[in-house]
């Protein structure tokens, strides 16, 4: 048998035996950590338990109960340790008494406000309405006129409707509160801004006086469109004239003026002969050879 052995080790790489060796020693220490206890001169052990009772049982009376620096543990068998809850008043077996916590009640009691419905008078403390746009109304009333009253609007759907602008918004108190959503129609595109139909009508109302007012503006902005259509129909009327030269349209043109002298004069200071035109007050000096 050792024969066999000794040839067995001898097909052994040396890798292979270290890590043989490894093993043997972990298993050792493993041994002697069950088996084995640290002495402690804090650590005191008391066996009550039965064999034939659940190992994973937890009552102290029915387990080893371990005392590690003042604080109990219990041995459930199953290789951990389980802490042992000590009740307020409850002594341990040393007879030492396990001073229990006091309870210090520090909750803070926060008032509830509720808010009164404009519609139906009945107080809520909590709305949707409320929450997103600061508009007293309850969720029960909301959901009765959702599709009426209490819609929502794009901000770009509010400045066509009722000739606001981004200050009229943001700038002017107090802002317009909102809530973001995706643009349904492009995933890519910015967030869109919704707001409560009511409140942005109010906010044209400050901002145009009346409603008289607000159909006037809309008149003067269709005139001015209307004008500009045909200032810019008329515009590509002409060019389109002048592209094809046609008999409605005639472009003034100018003949080349043609210069006739008369008789020429001699200086002789400068000797040098001149001629003026008989027809425009052209004149040419000019010298003979």
């Amino acid at each position: 048998m050792s024969e066999e052995t000794n040839s067995s080790t001898s097909k052994l790489t040396i890798a292979q035996r270290s890590r043989i060796e490894r093993n043997q020693a972990k298993a050792k220490k493993l041994k002697e950590a069950k088996l084995c206890l640290h002495p402690c001169k804090d650590v005191k052990i008391s066996d009550n338990r039965n064999q034939t009772d659940n190992p994973f049982d937890t009552d102290p009376s029915q387990t080893s109960v371990i005392k590690v620096q003042g604080t109990k543990y219990i041995d459930s068998g199953g290789g951990f340790l389980l802490e042992q809850a000590v009740l307020p008043g409850q002594g341990t077996k040393d007879n030492t008494d396990v001073k229990a916590s006091p309870i210090i009640d520090d909750a803070i009691a926060i008032p509830v406000q509720y808010e009164e419905c404009l519609d139906c008078g009945d107080q809520f403390a909590d709305s949707y309405l409320f929450n997103n746009f600061v508009h007293s109304v309850c969720d029960k009333c909301r959901d009765k006129d959702a599709e009426e009253r209490y819609t929502l609007i794009t901000r770009t759907e509010a400045k066509a409707e009722y000739l606001l602008k981004d200050c009229d918004f943001d700038k002017r108190e107090p802002p317009l509160r909102f809530i973001s959503r995706k643009n349904p129609h492009n995933v890519r595109w910015g967030e869109m801004k919704l707001y409560l139909h009511s409140q942005v009508l109010k906010r044209a109302m400050d901002v145009w006086g009346s409603e008289e007012e607000l159909v006037r503006q809309h008149e003067l902005r269709d005139d001015k469109r209307e004008m500009g259509k045909a200032r810019k129909y008329n515009k590509q009327m002409k060019q389109l004239r002048m592209e094809v030269r046609s008999s409605i349209y005639t472009k003034k043109t100018y003949a080349v003026h043609q210069h006739e002298f008369g008789p020429e004069t001699y200086n002789e200071e400068e000797d040098n002969y001149t001629h003026t035109c008989l027809t425009c007050p052209h004149s040419e000096t000019y010298e003979k050879m």
